[in-house]
Formats: C-alpha cells, structure tokens, sequence
C-alpha cells in the first residue's frame, strides 16, 4: 500500500513564521517558542522556532523549513528573521542579509536590485509582524531582516545564478505549502526562467532535457545563458509558454529516447512507456520499409538508446523520428521556427535538423 505523501512549508511560510516570532519577542521581552501563521490559504499553521534571543532593541530567531516529502534543496534550512523598531517611513522593512539572494537581471519577480524575496513572501511577512505591533509612535516602524547562514552554498545547487538571483537563495511560495513530489515548483521555474530570456531580449530560447543535453548545446551554439532553458520532462507545458509569452523560434536539444517520446506526441517525457514508444518506432520503420530484421530488434530492443546506437545518427528513421518531433512541436508553437539539436549519447552533438537558422548562423538571438 502506497502510504500517504506528506506536505511541508515554502522558504516564504518559513520566514515568516521567524519573524512573527521575534517580532513576538520584542515586543513581549520574553521567550516563545512557537508561531502561529495564517498561510494565503487561510489555513493556519503552526511552526517551531530555534535560536531564540532578544534585547530591548531587537529579537531573533530562525525556522527550520520542512519540506515535507518533497524533494528540494531548501528541505532543512534554517530561516533566520531579525526584528527591530527603526526610525523611517512607511509601515515595515523588509531587508535581506547573509544567504539571501539579490536580483540582478530584468524578469523576475521584483525589480533588479532588490532583494531575491518574492511579492507573497513579502506580503507574508508584513502581516505577520504589523499583527505584533499593529500601531507604533510616528516614524517607528519594524524592520525585518532575514537571512540563510548557509543559502550561498545551497543556492549552487539551484539555477539561482542563471536566472540572475546572485550571492543566496530566493524567499518564494505563493500558498505557502509544498505539495510532495508537486509539479509546480518546476513549471514556477520556467516561468521565470522564460521571463529572464525575455527580459533579456533573447528572441530564441534553447530549451534541453537535461543537463547533458544542455551542456551539448551550449557546446555547439554561441549564445546568452539567459537563452539556454532546462526543462527536463515538461515539454508540453515548456513549448505552450513559448508561445504565450511570444518566443519567435525555439531549439530543443535532447538525446534520441527523450526525441522519439516528442515524436510519439507525448506531453511529458518521463521514462514510462518505454515499450510503447519502442513499438511506435518499429511501426514507423514499417512504414519506411526498412529491412525486417531491423524491425525485429527494435521491436525486441530494451531502450531507444540500444536503437540509436545500432542505427547512428544518419539513419533514414532518425530522420522520419526527427520530422515527426518537429511538426509536433510547430503544432505546440505556431508561427515559430523550431529545430532540434540531437546530442549522442557520447554527450555531443549528432546532428541538427529543422530550423535554417541552426544551420546559417552561430549565435542565439
């Protein structure tokens, strides 16, 4: 019996939560050690607070995220908030320090120069504290000051840098829950990675499904870093953003497997379905009318890979896999100019197809 995935907490819940806490702390002089929040949601939740200190001018305290069974390189970061009553304008500061990224690129969530905590996050945080110190005398206002002791170190982990987030993680979450093994937190980065390219005037993008497939790609075609997308398995969901946000053509770079899942239609290109997709291709070879005891070891093959490798990549049913992917695509993205970028399983580039842009220039526009 599958047992039931549990839900956890986004970076934004987590911080939050911290600075309700000291805020509590301040404004009490004395100990708590736990905050309850009312996450978008309306839910409320309860969370554990650490590290707890305070003086007459300021408190602490930090978070440890759960990320439930979700997967994530922020499951287990300790998220520290500082507050302290400052004189300045306005109602609350909301500053970054040690682990939190800063925004250096056009794009994203908040402008070029901020600190990397997204517009919810900071929503978050403002309620949370202006409930503790819901009035002040004039010109004092609570500042909070959050911070990742070890967010540099984990943000390499992460396409922070790429996406122009530079120095730490980012504050993020929109309900302030993670969902276990949720599709969102990956789409949520394309979107924002799309955003980036676009921002940065790249009028192709260079979308891989994988790291191999990207460094391919960036090995055989000059261009921004800001062009190059990782996808992985959302190909669909990847090529119909294209489209909404106005791309005027697109590469896709992918090893032989992962071309024959695009070919055969499918939205995503995870690895189920493999015998399925091996059947397709020994139909199409049929339909080439190739030599019978080829299509018996494709039909009796364990992988594509084992396909592509007993063909190589001049094989006339590469190319019909190839046709089949493109048109797909162009169906995906209409209007566009698509090619593919096919990369052996050597980790280099086979062959291109598609696109006459990929053949007459050598820089991504």
């Amino acid at each position: 019996m599958r047992r039931t995935l549990r839900s956890g907490f986004t970076t934004g819940a987590c911080a939050a939560a911290a600075a309700k806490g000291a805020a509590l702390m301040l404004r009490e002089q004395r100990r708590r050690d736990q905050a309850e929040l009312t996450l978008p949601t309306g839910c409320k939740a309860t969370f554990v607070l650490n590290g707890q200190h305070f003086d007459d001018e300021r408190a602490a305290c930090f978070v440890i995220k759960d990320a439930g069974d979700d997967p994530d390189v922020t499951h287990g970061v300790a998220i520290h908030a500082q507050v302290s009553l400052v004189q300045s304008e306005g109602d609350i500061l909301i500053d970054g320090g040690t682990g939190i990224g800063r925004v250096t690129k056009p794009g994203l969530a908040v402008p070029v120069g901020e600190w990397a905590i997204n517009p919810v996050p900071r929503r978050m945080i403002r309620e949370a504290v202006l409930e503790v110190f819901p009035s002040l005398p004039a010109r004092l206002i609570p500042r909070v000051t959050l911070s990742i002791p070890d967010g540099e170190q984990r943000a390499a982990k992460t396409l922070n840098a790429r996406l122009g987030i530079l120095g730490g993680l980012s504050i993020l979450g929109t309900t302030g829950v993670v969902r276990p093994i949720s599709h969102q937190a990956w789409t949520d980065t394309l979107e924002v990675a799309l955003d980036v390219a676009r921002a940065a005037d790249c009028a192709r993008v260079v979308l891989s499904t994988g790291r191999t497939s990207e460094q391919a790609a960036q090995a055989a075609l000059n261009g921004r870093e800001e062009a190059y997308i990782m996808m992985g398995d959302f190909t669909a969901y990847t090529l119909d953003a294209c489209h909404r946000k106005g791309f005027a053509g697109v590469i896709l770079s992918a090893q032989f497997a992962k071309l024959v899942k695009i070919a055969c239609g499918e939205d995503h290109t995870h690895v189920r379905n493999a015998r399925l997709d091996l059947a397709q291709l020994a139909d199409w070879a049929r339909t080439l009318g190739l030599d019978g005891t080829l299509i018996k070891k494709i039909e009796f093959a364990n992988t594509a890979r084992e396909v592509f490798v007993e063909l190589g990549a001049n094989h006339p049913l590469v190319d019909a896999v190839a046709r089949r992917a493109l048109s797909w695509i162009s169906r995906r993205i209409p209007g566009a100019d698509p090619g593919l970028l096919l990369v052996g399983y050597d980790g280099r580039e086979a062959r291109r197809f598609g696109s006459t842009w990929l053949f007459a220039e050598g820089t991504v526009p």
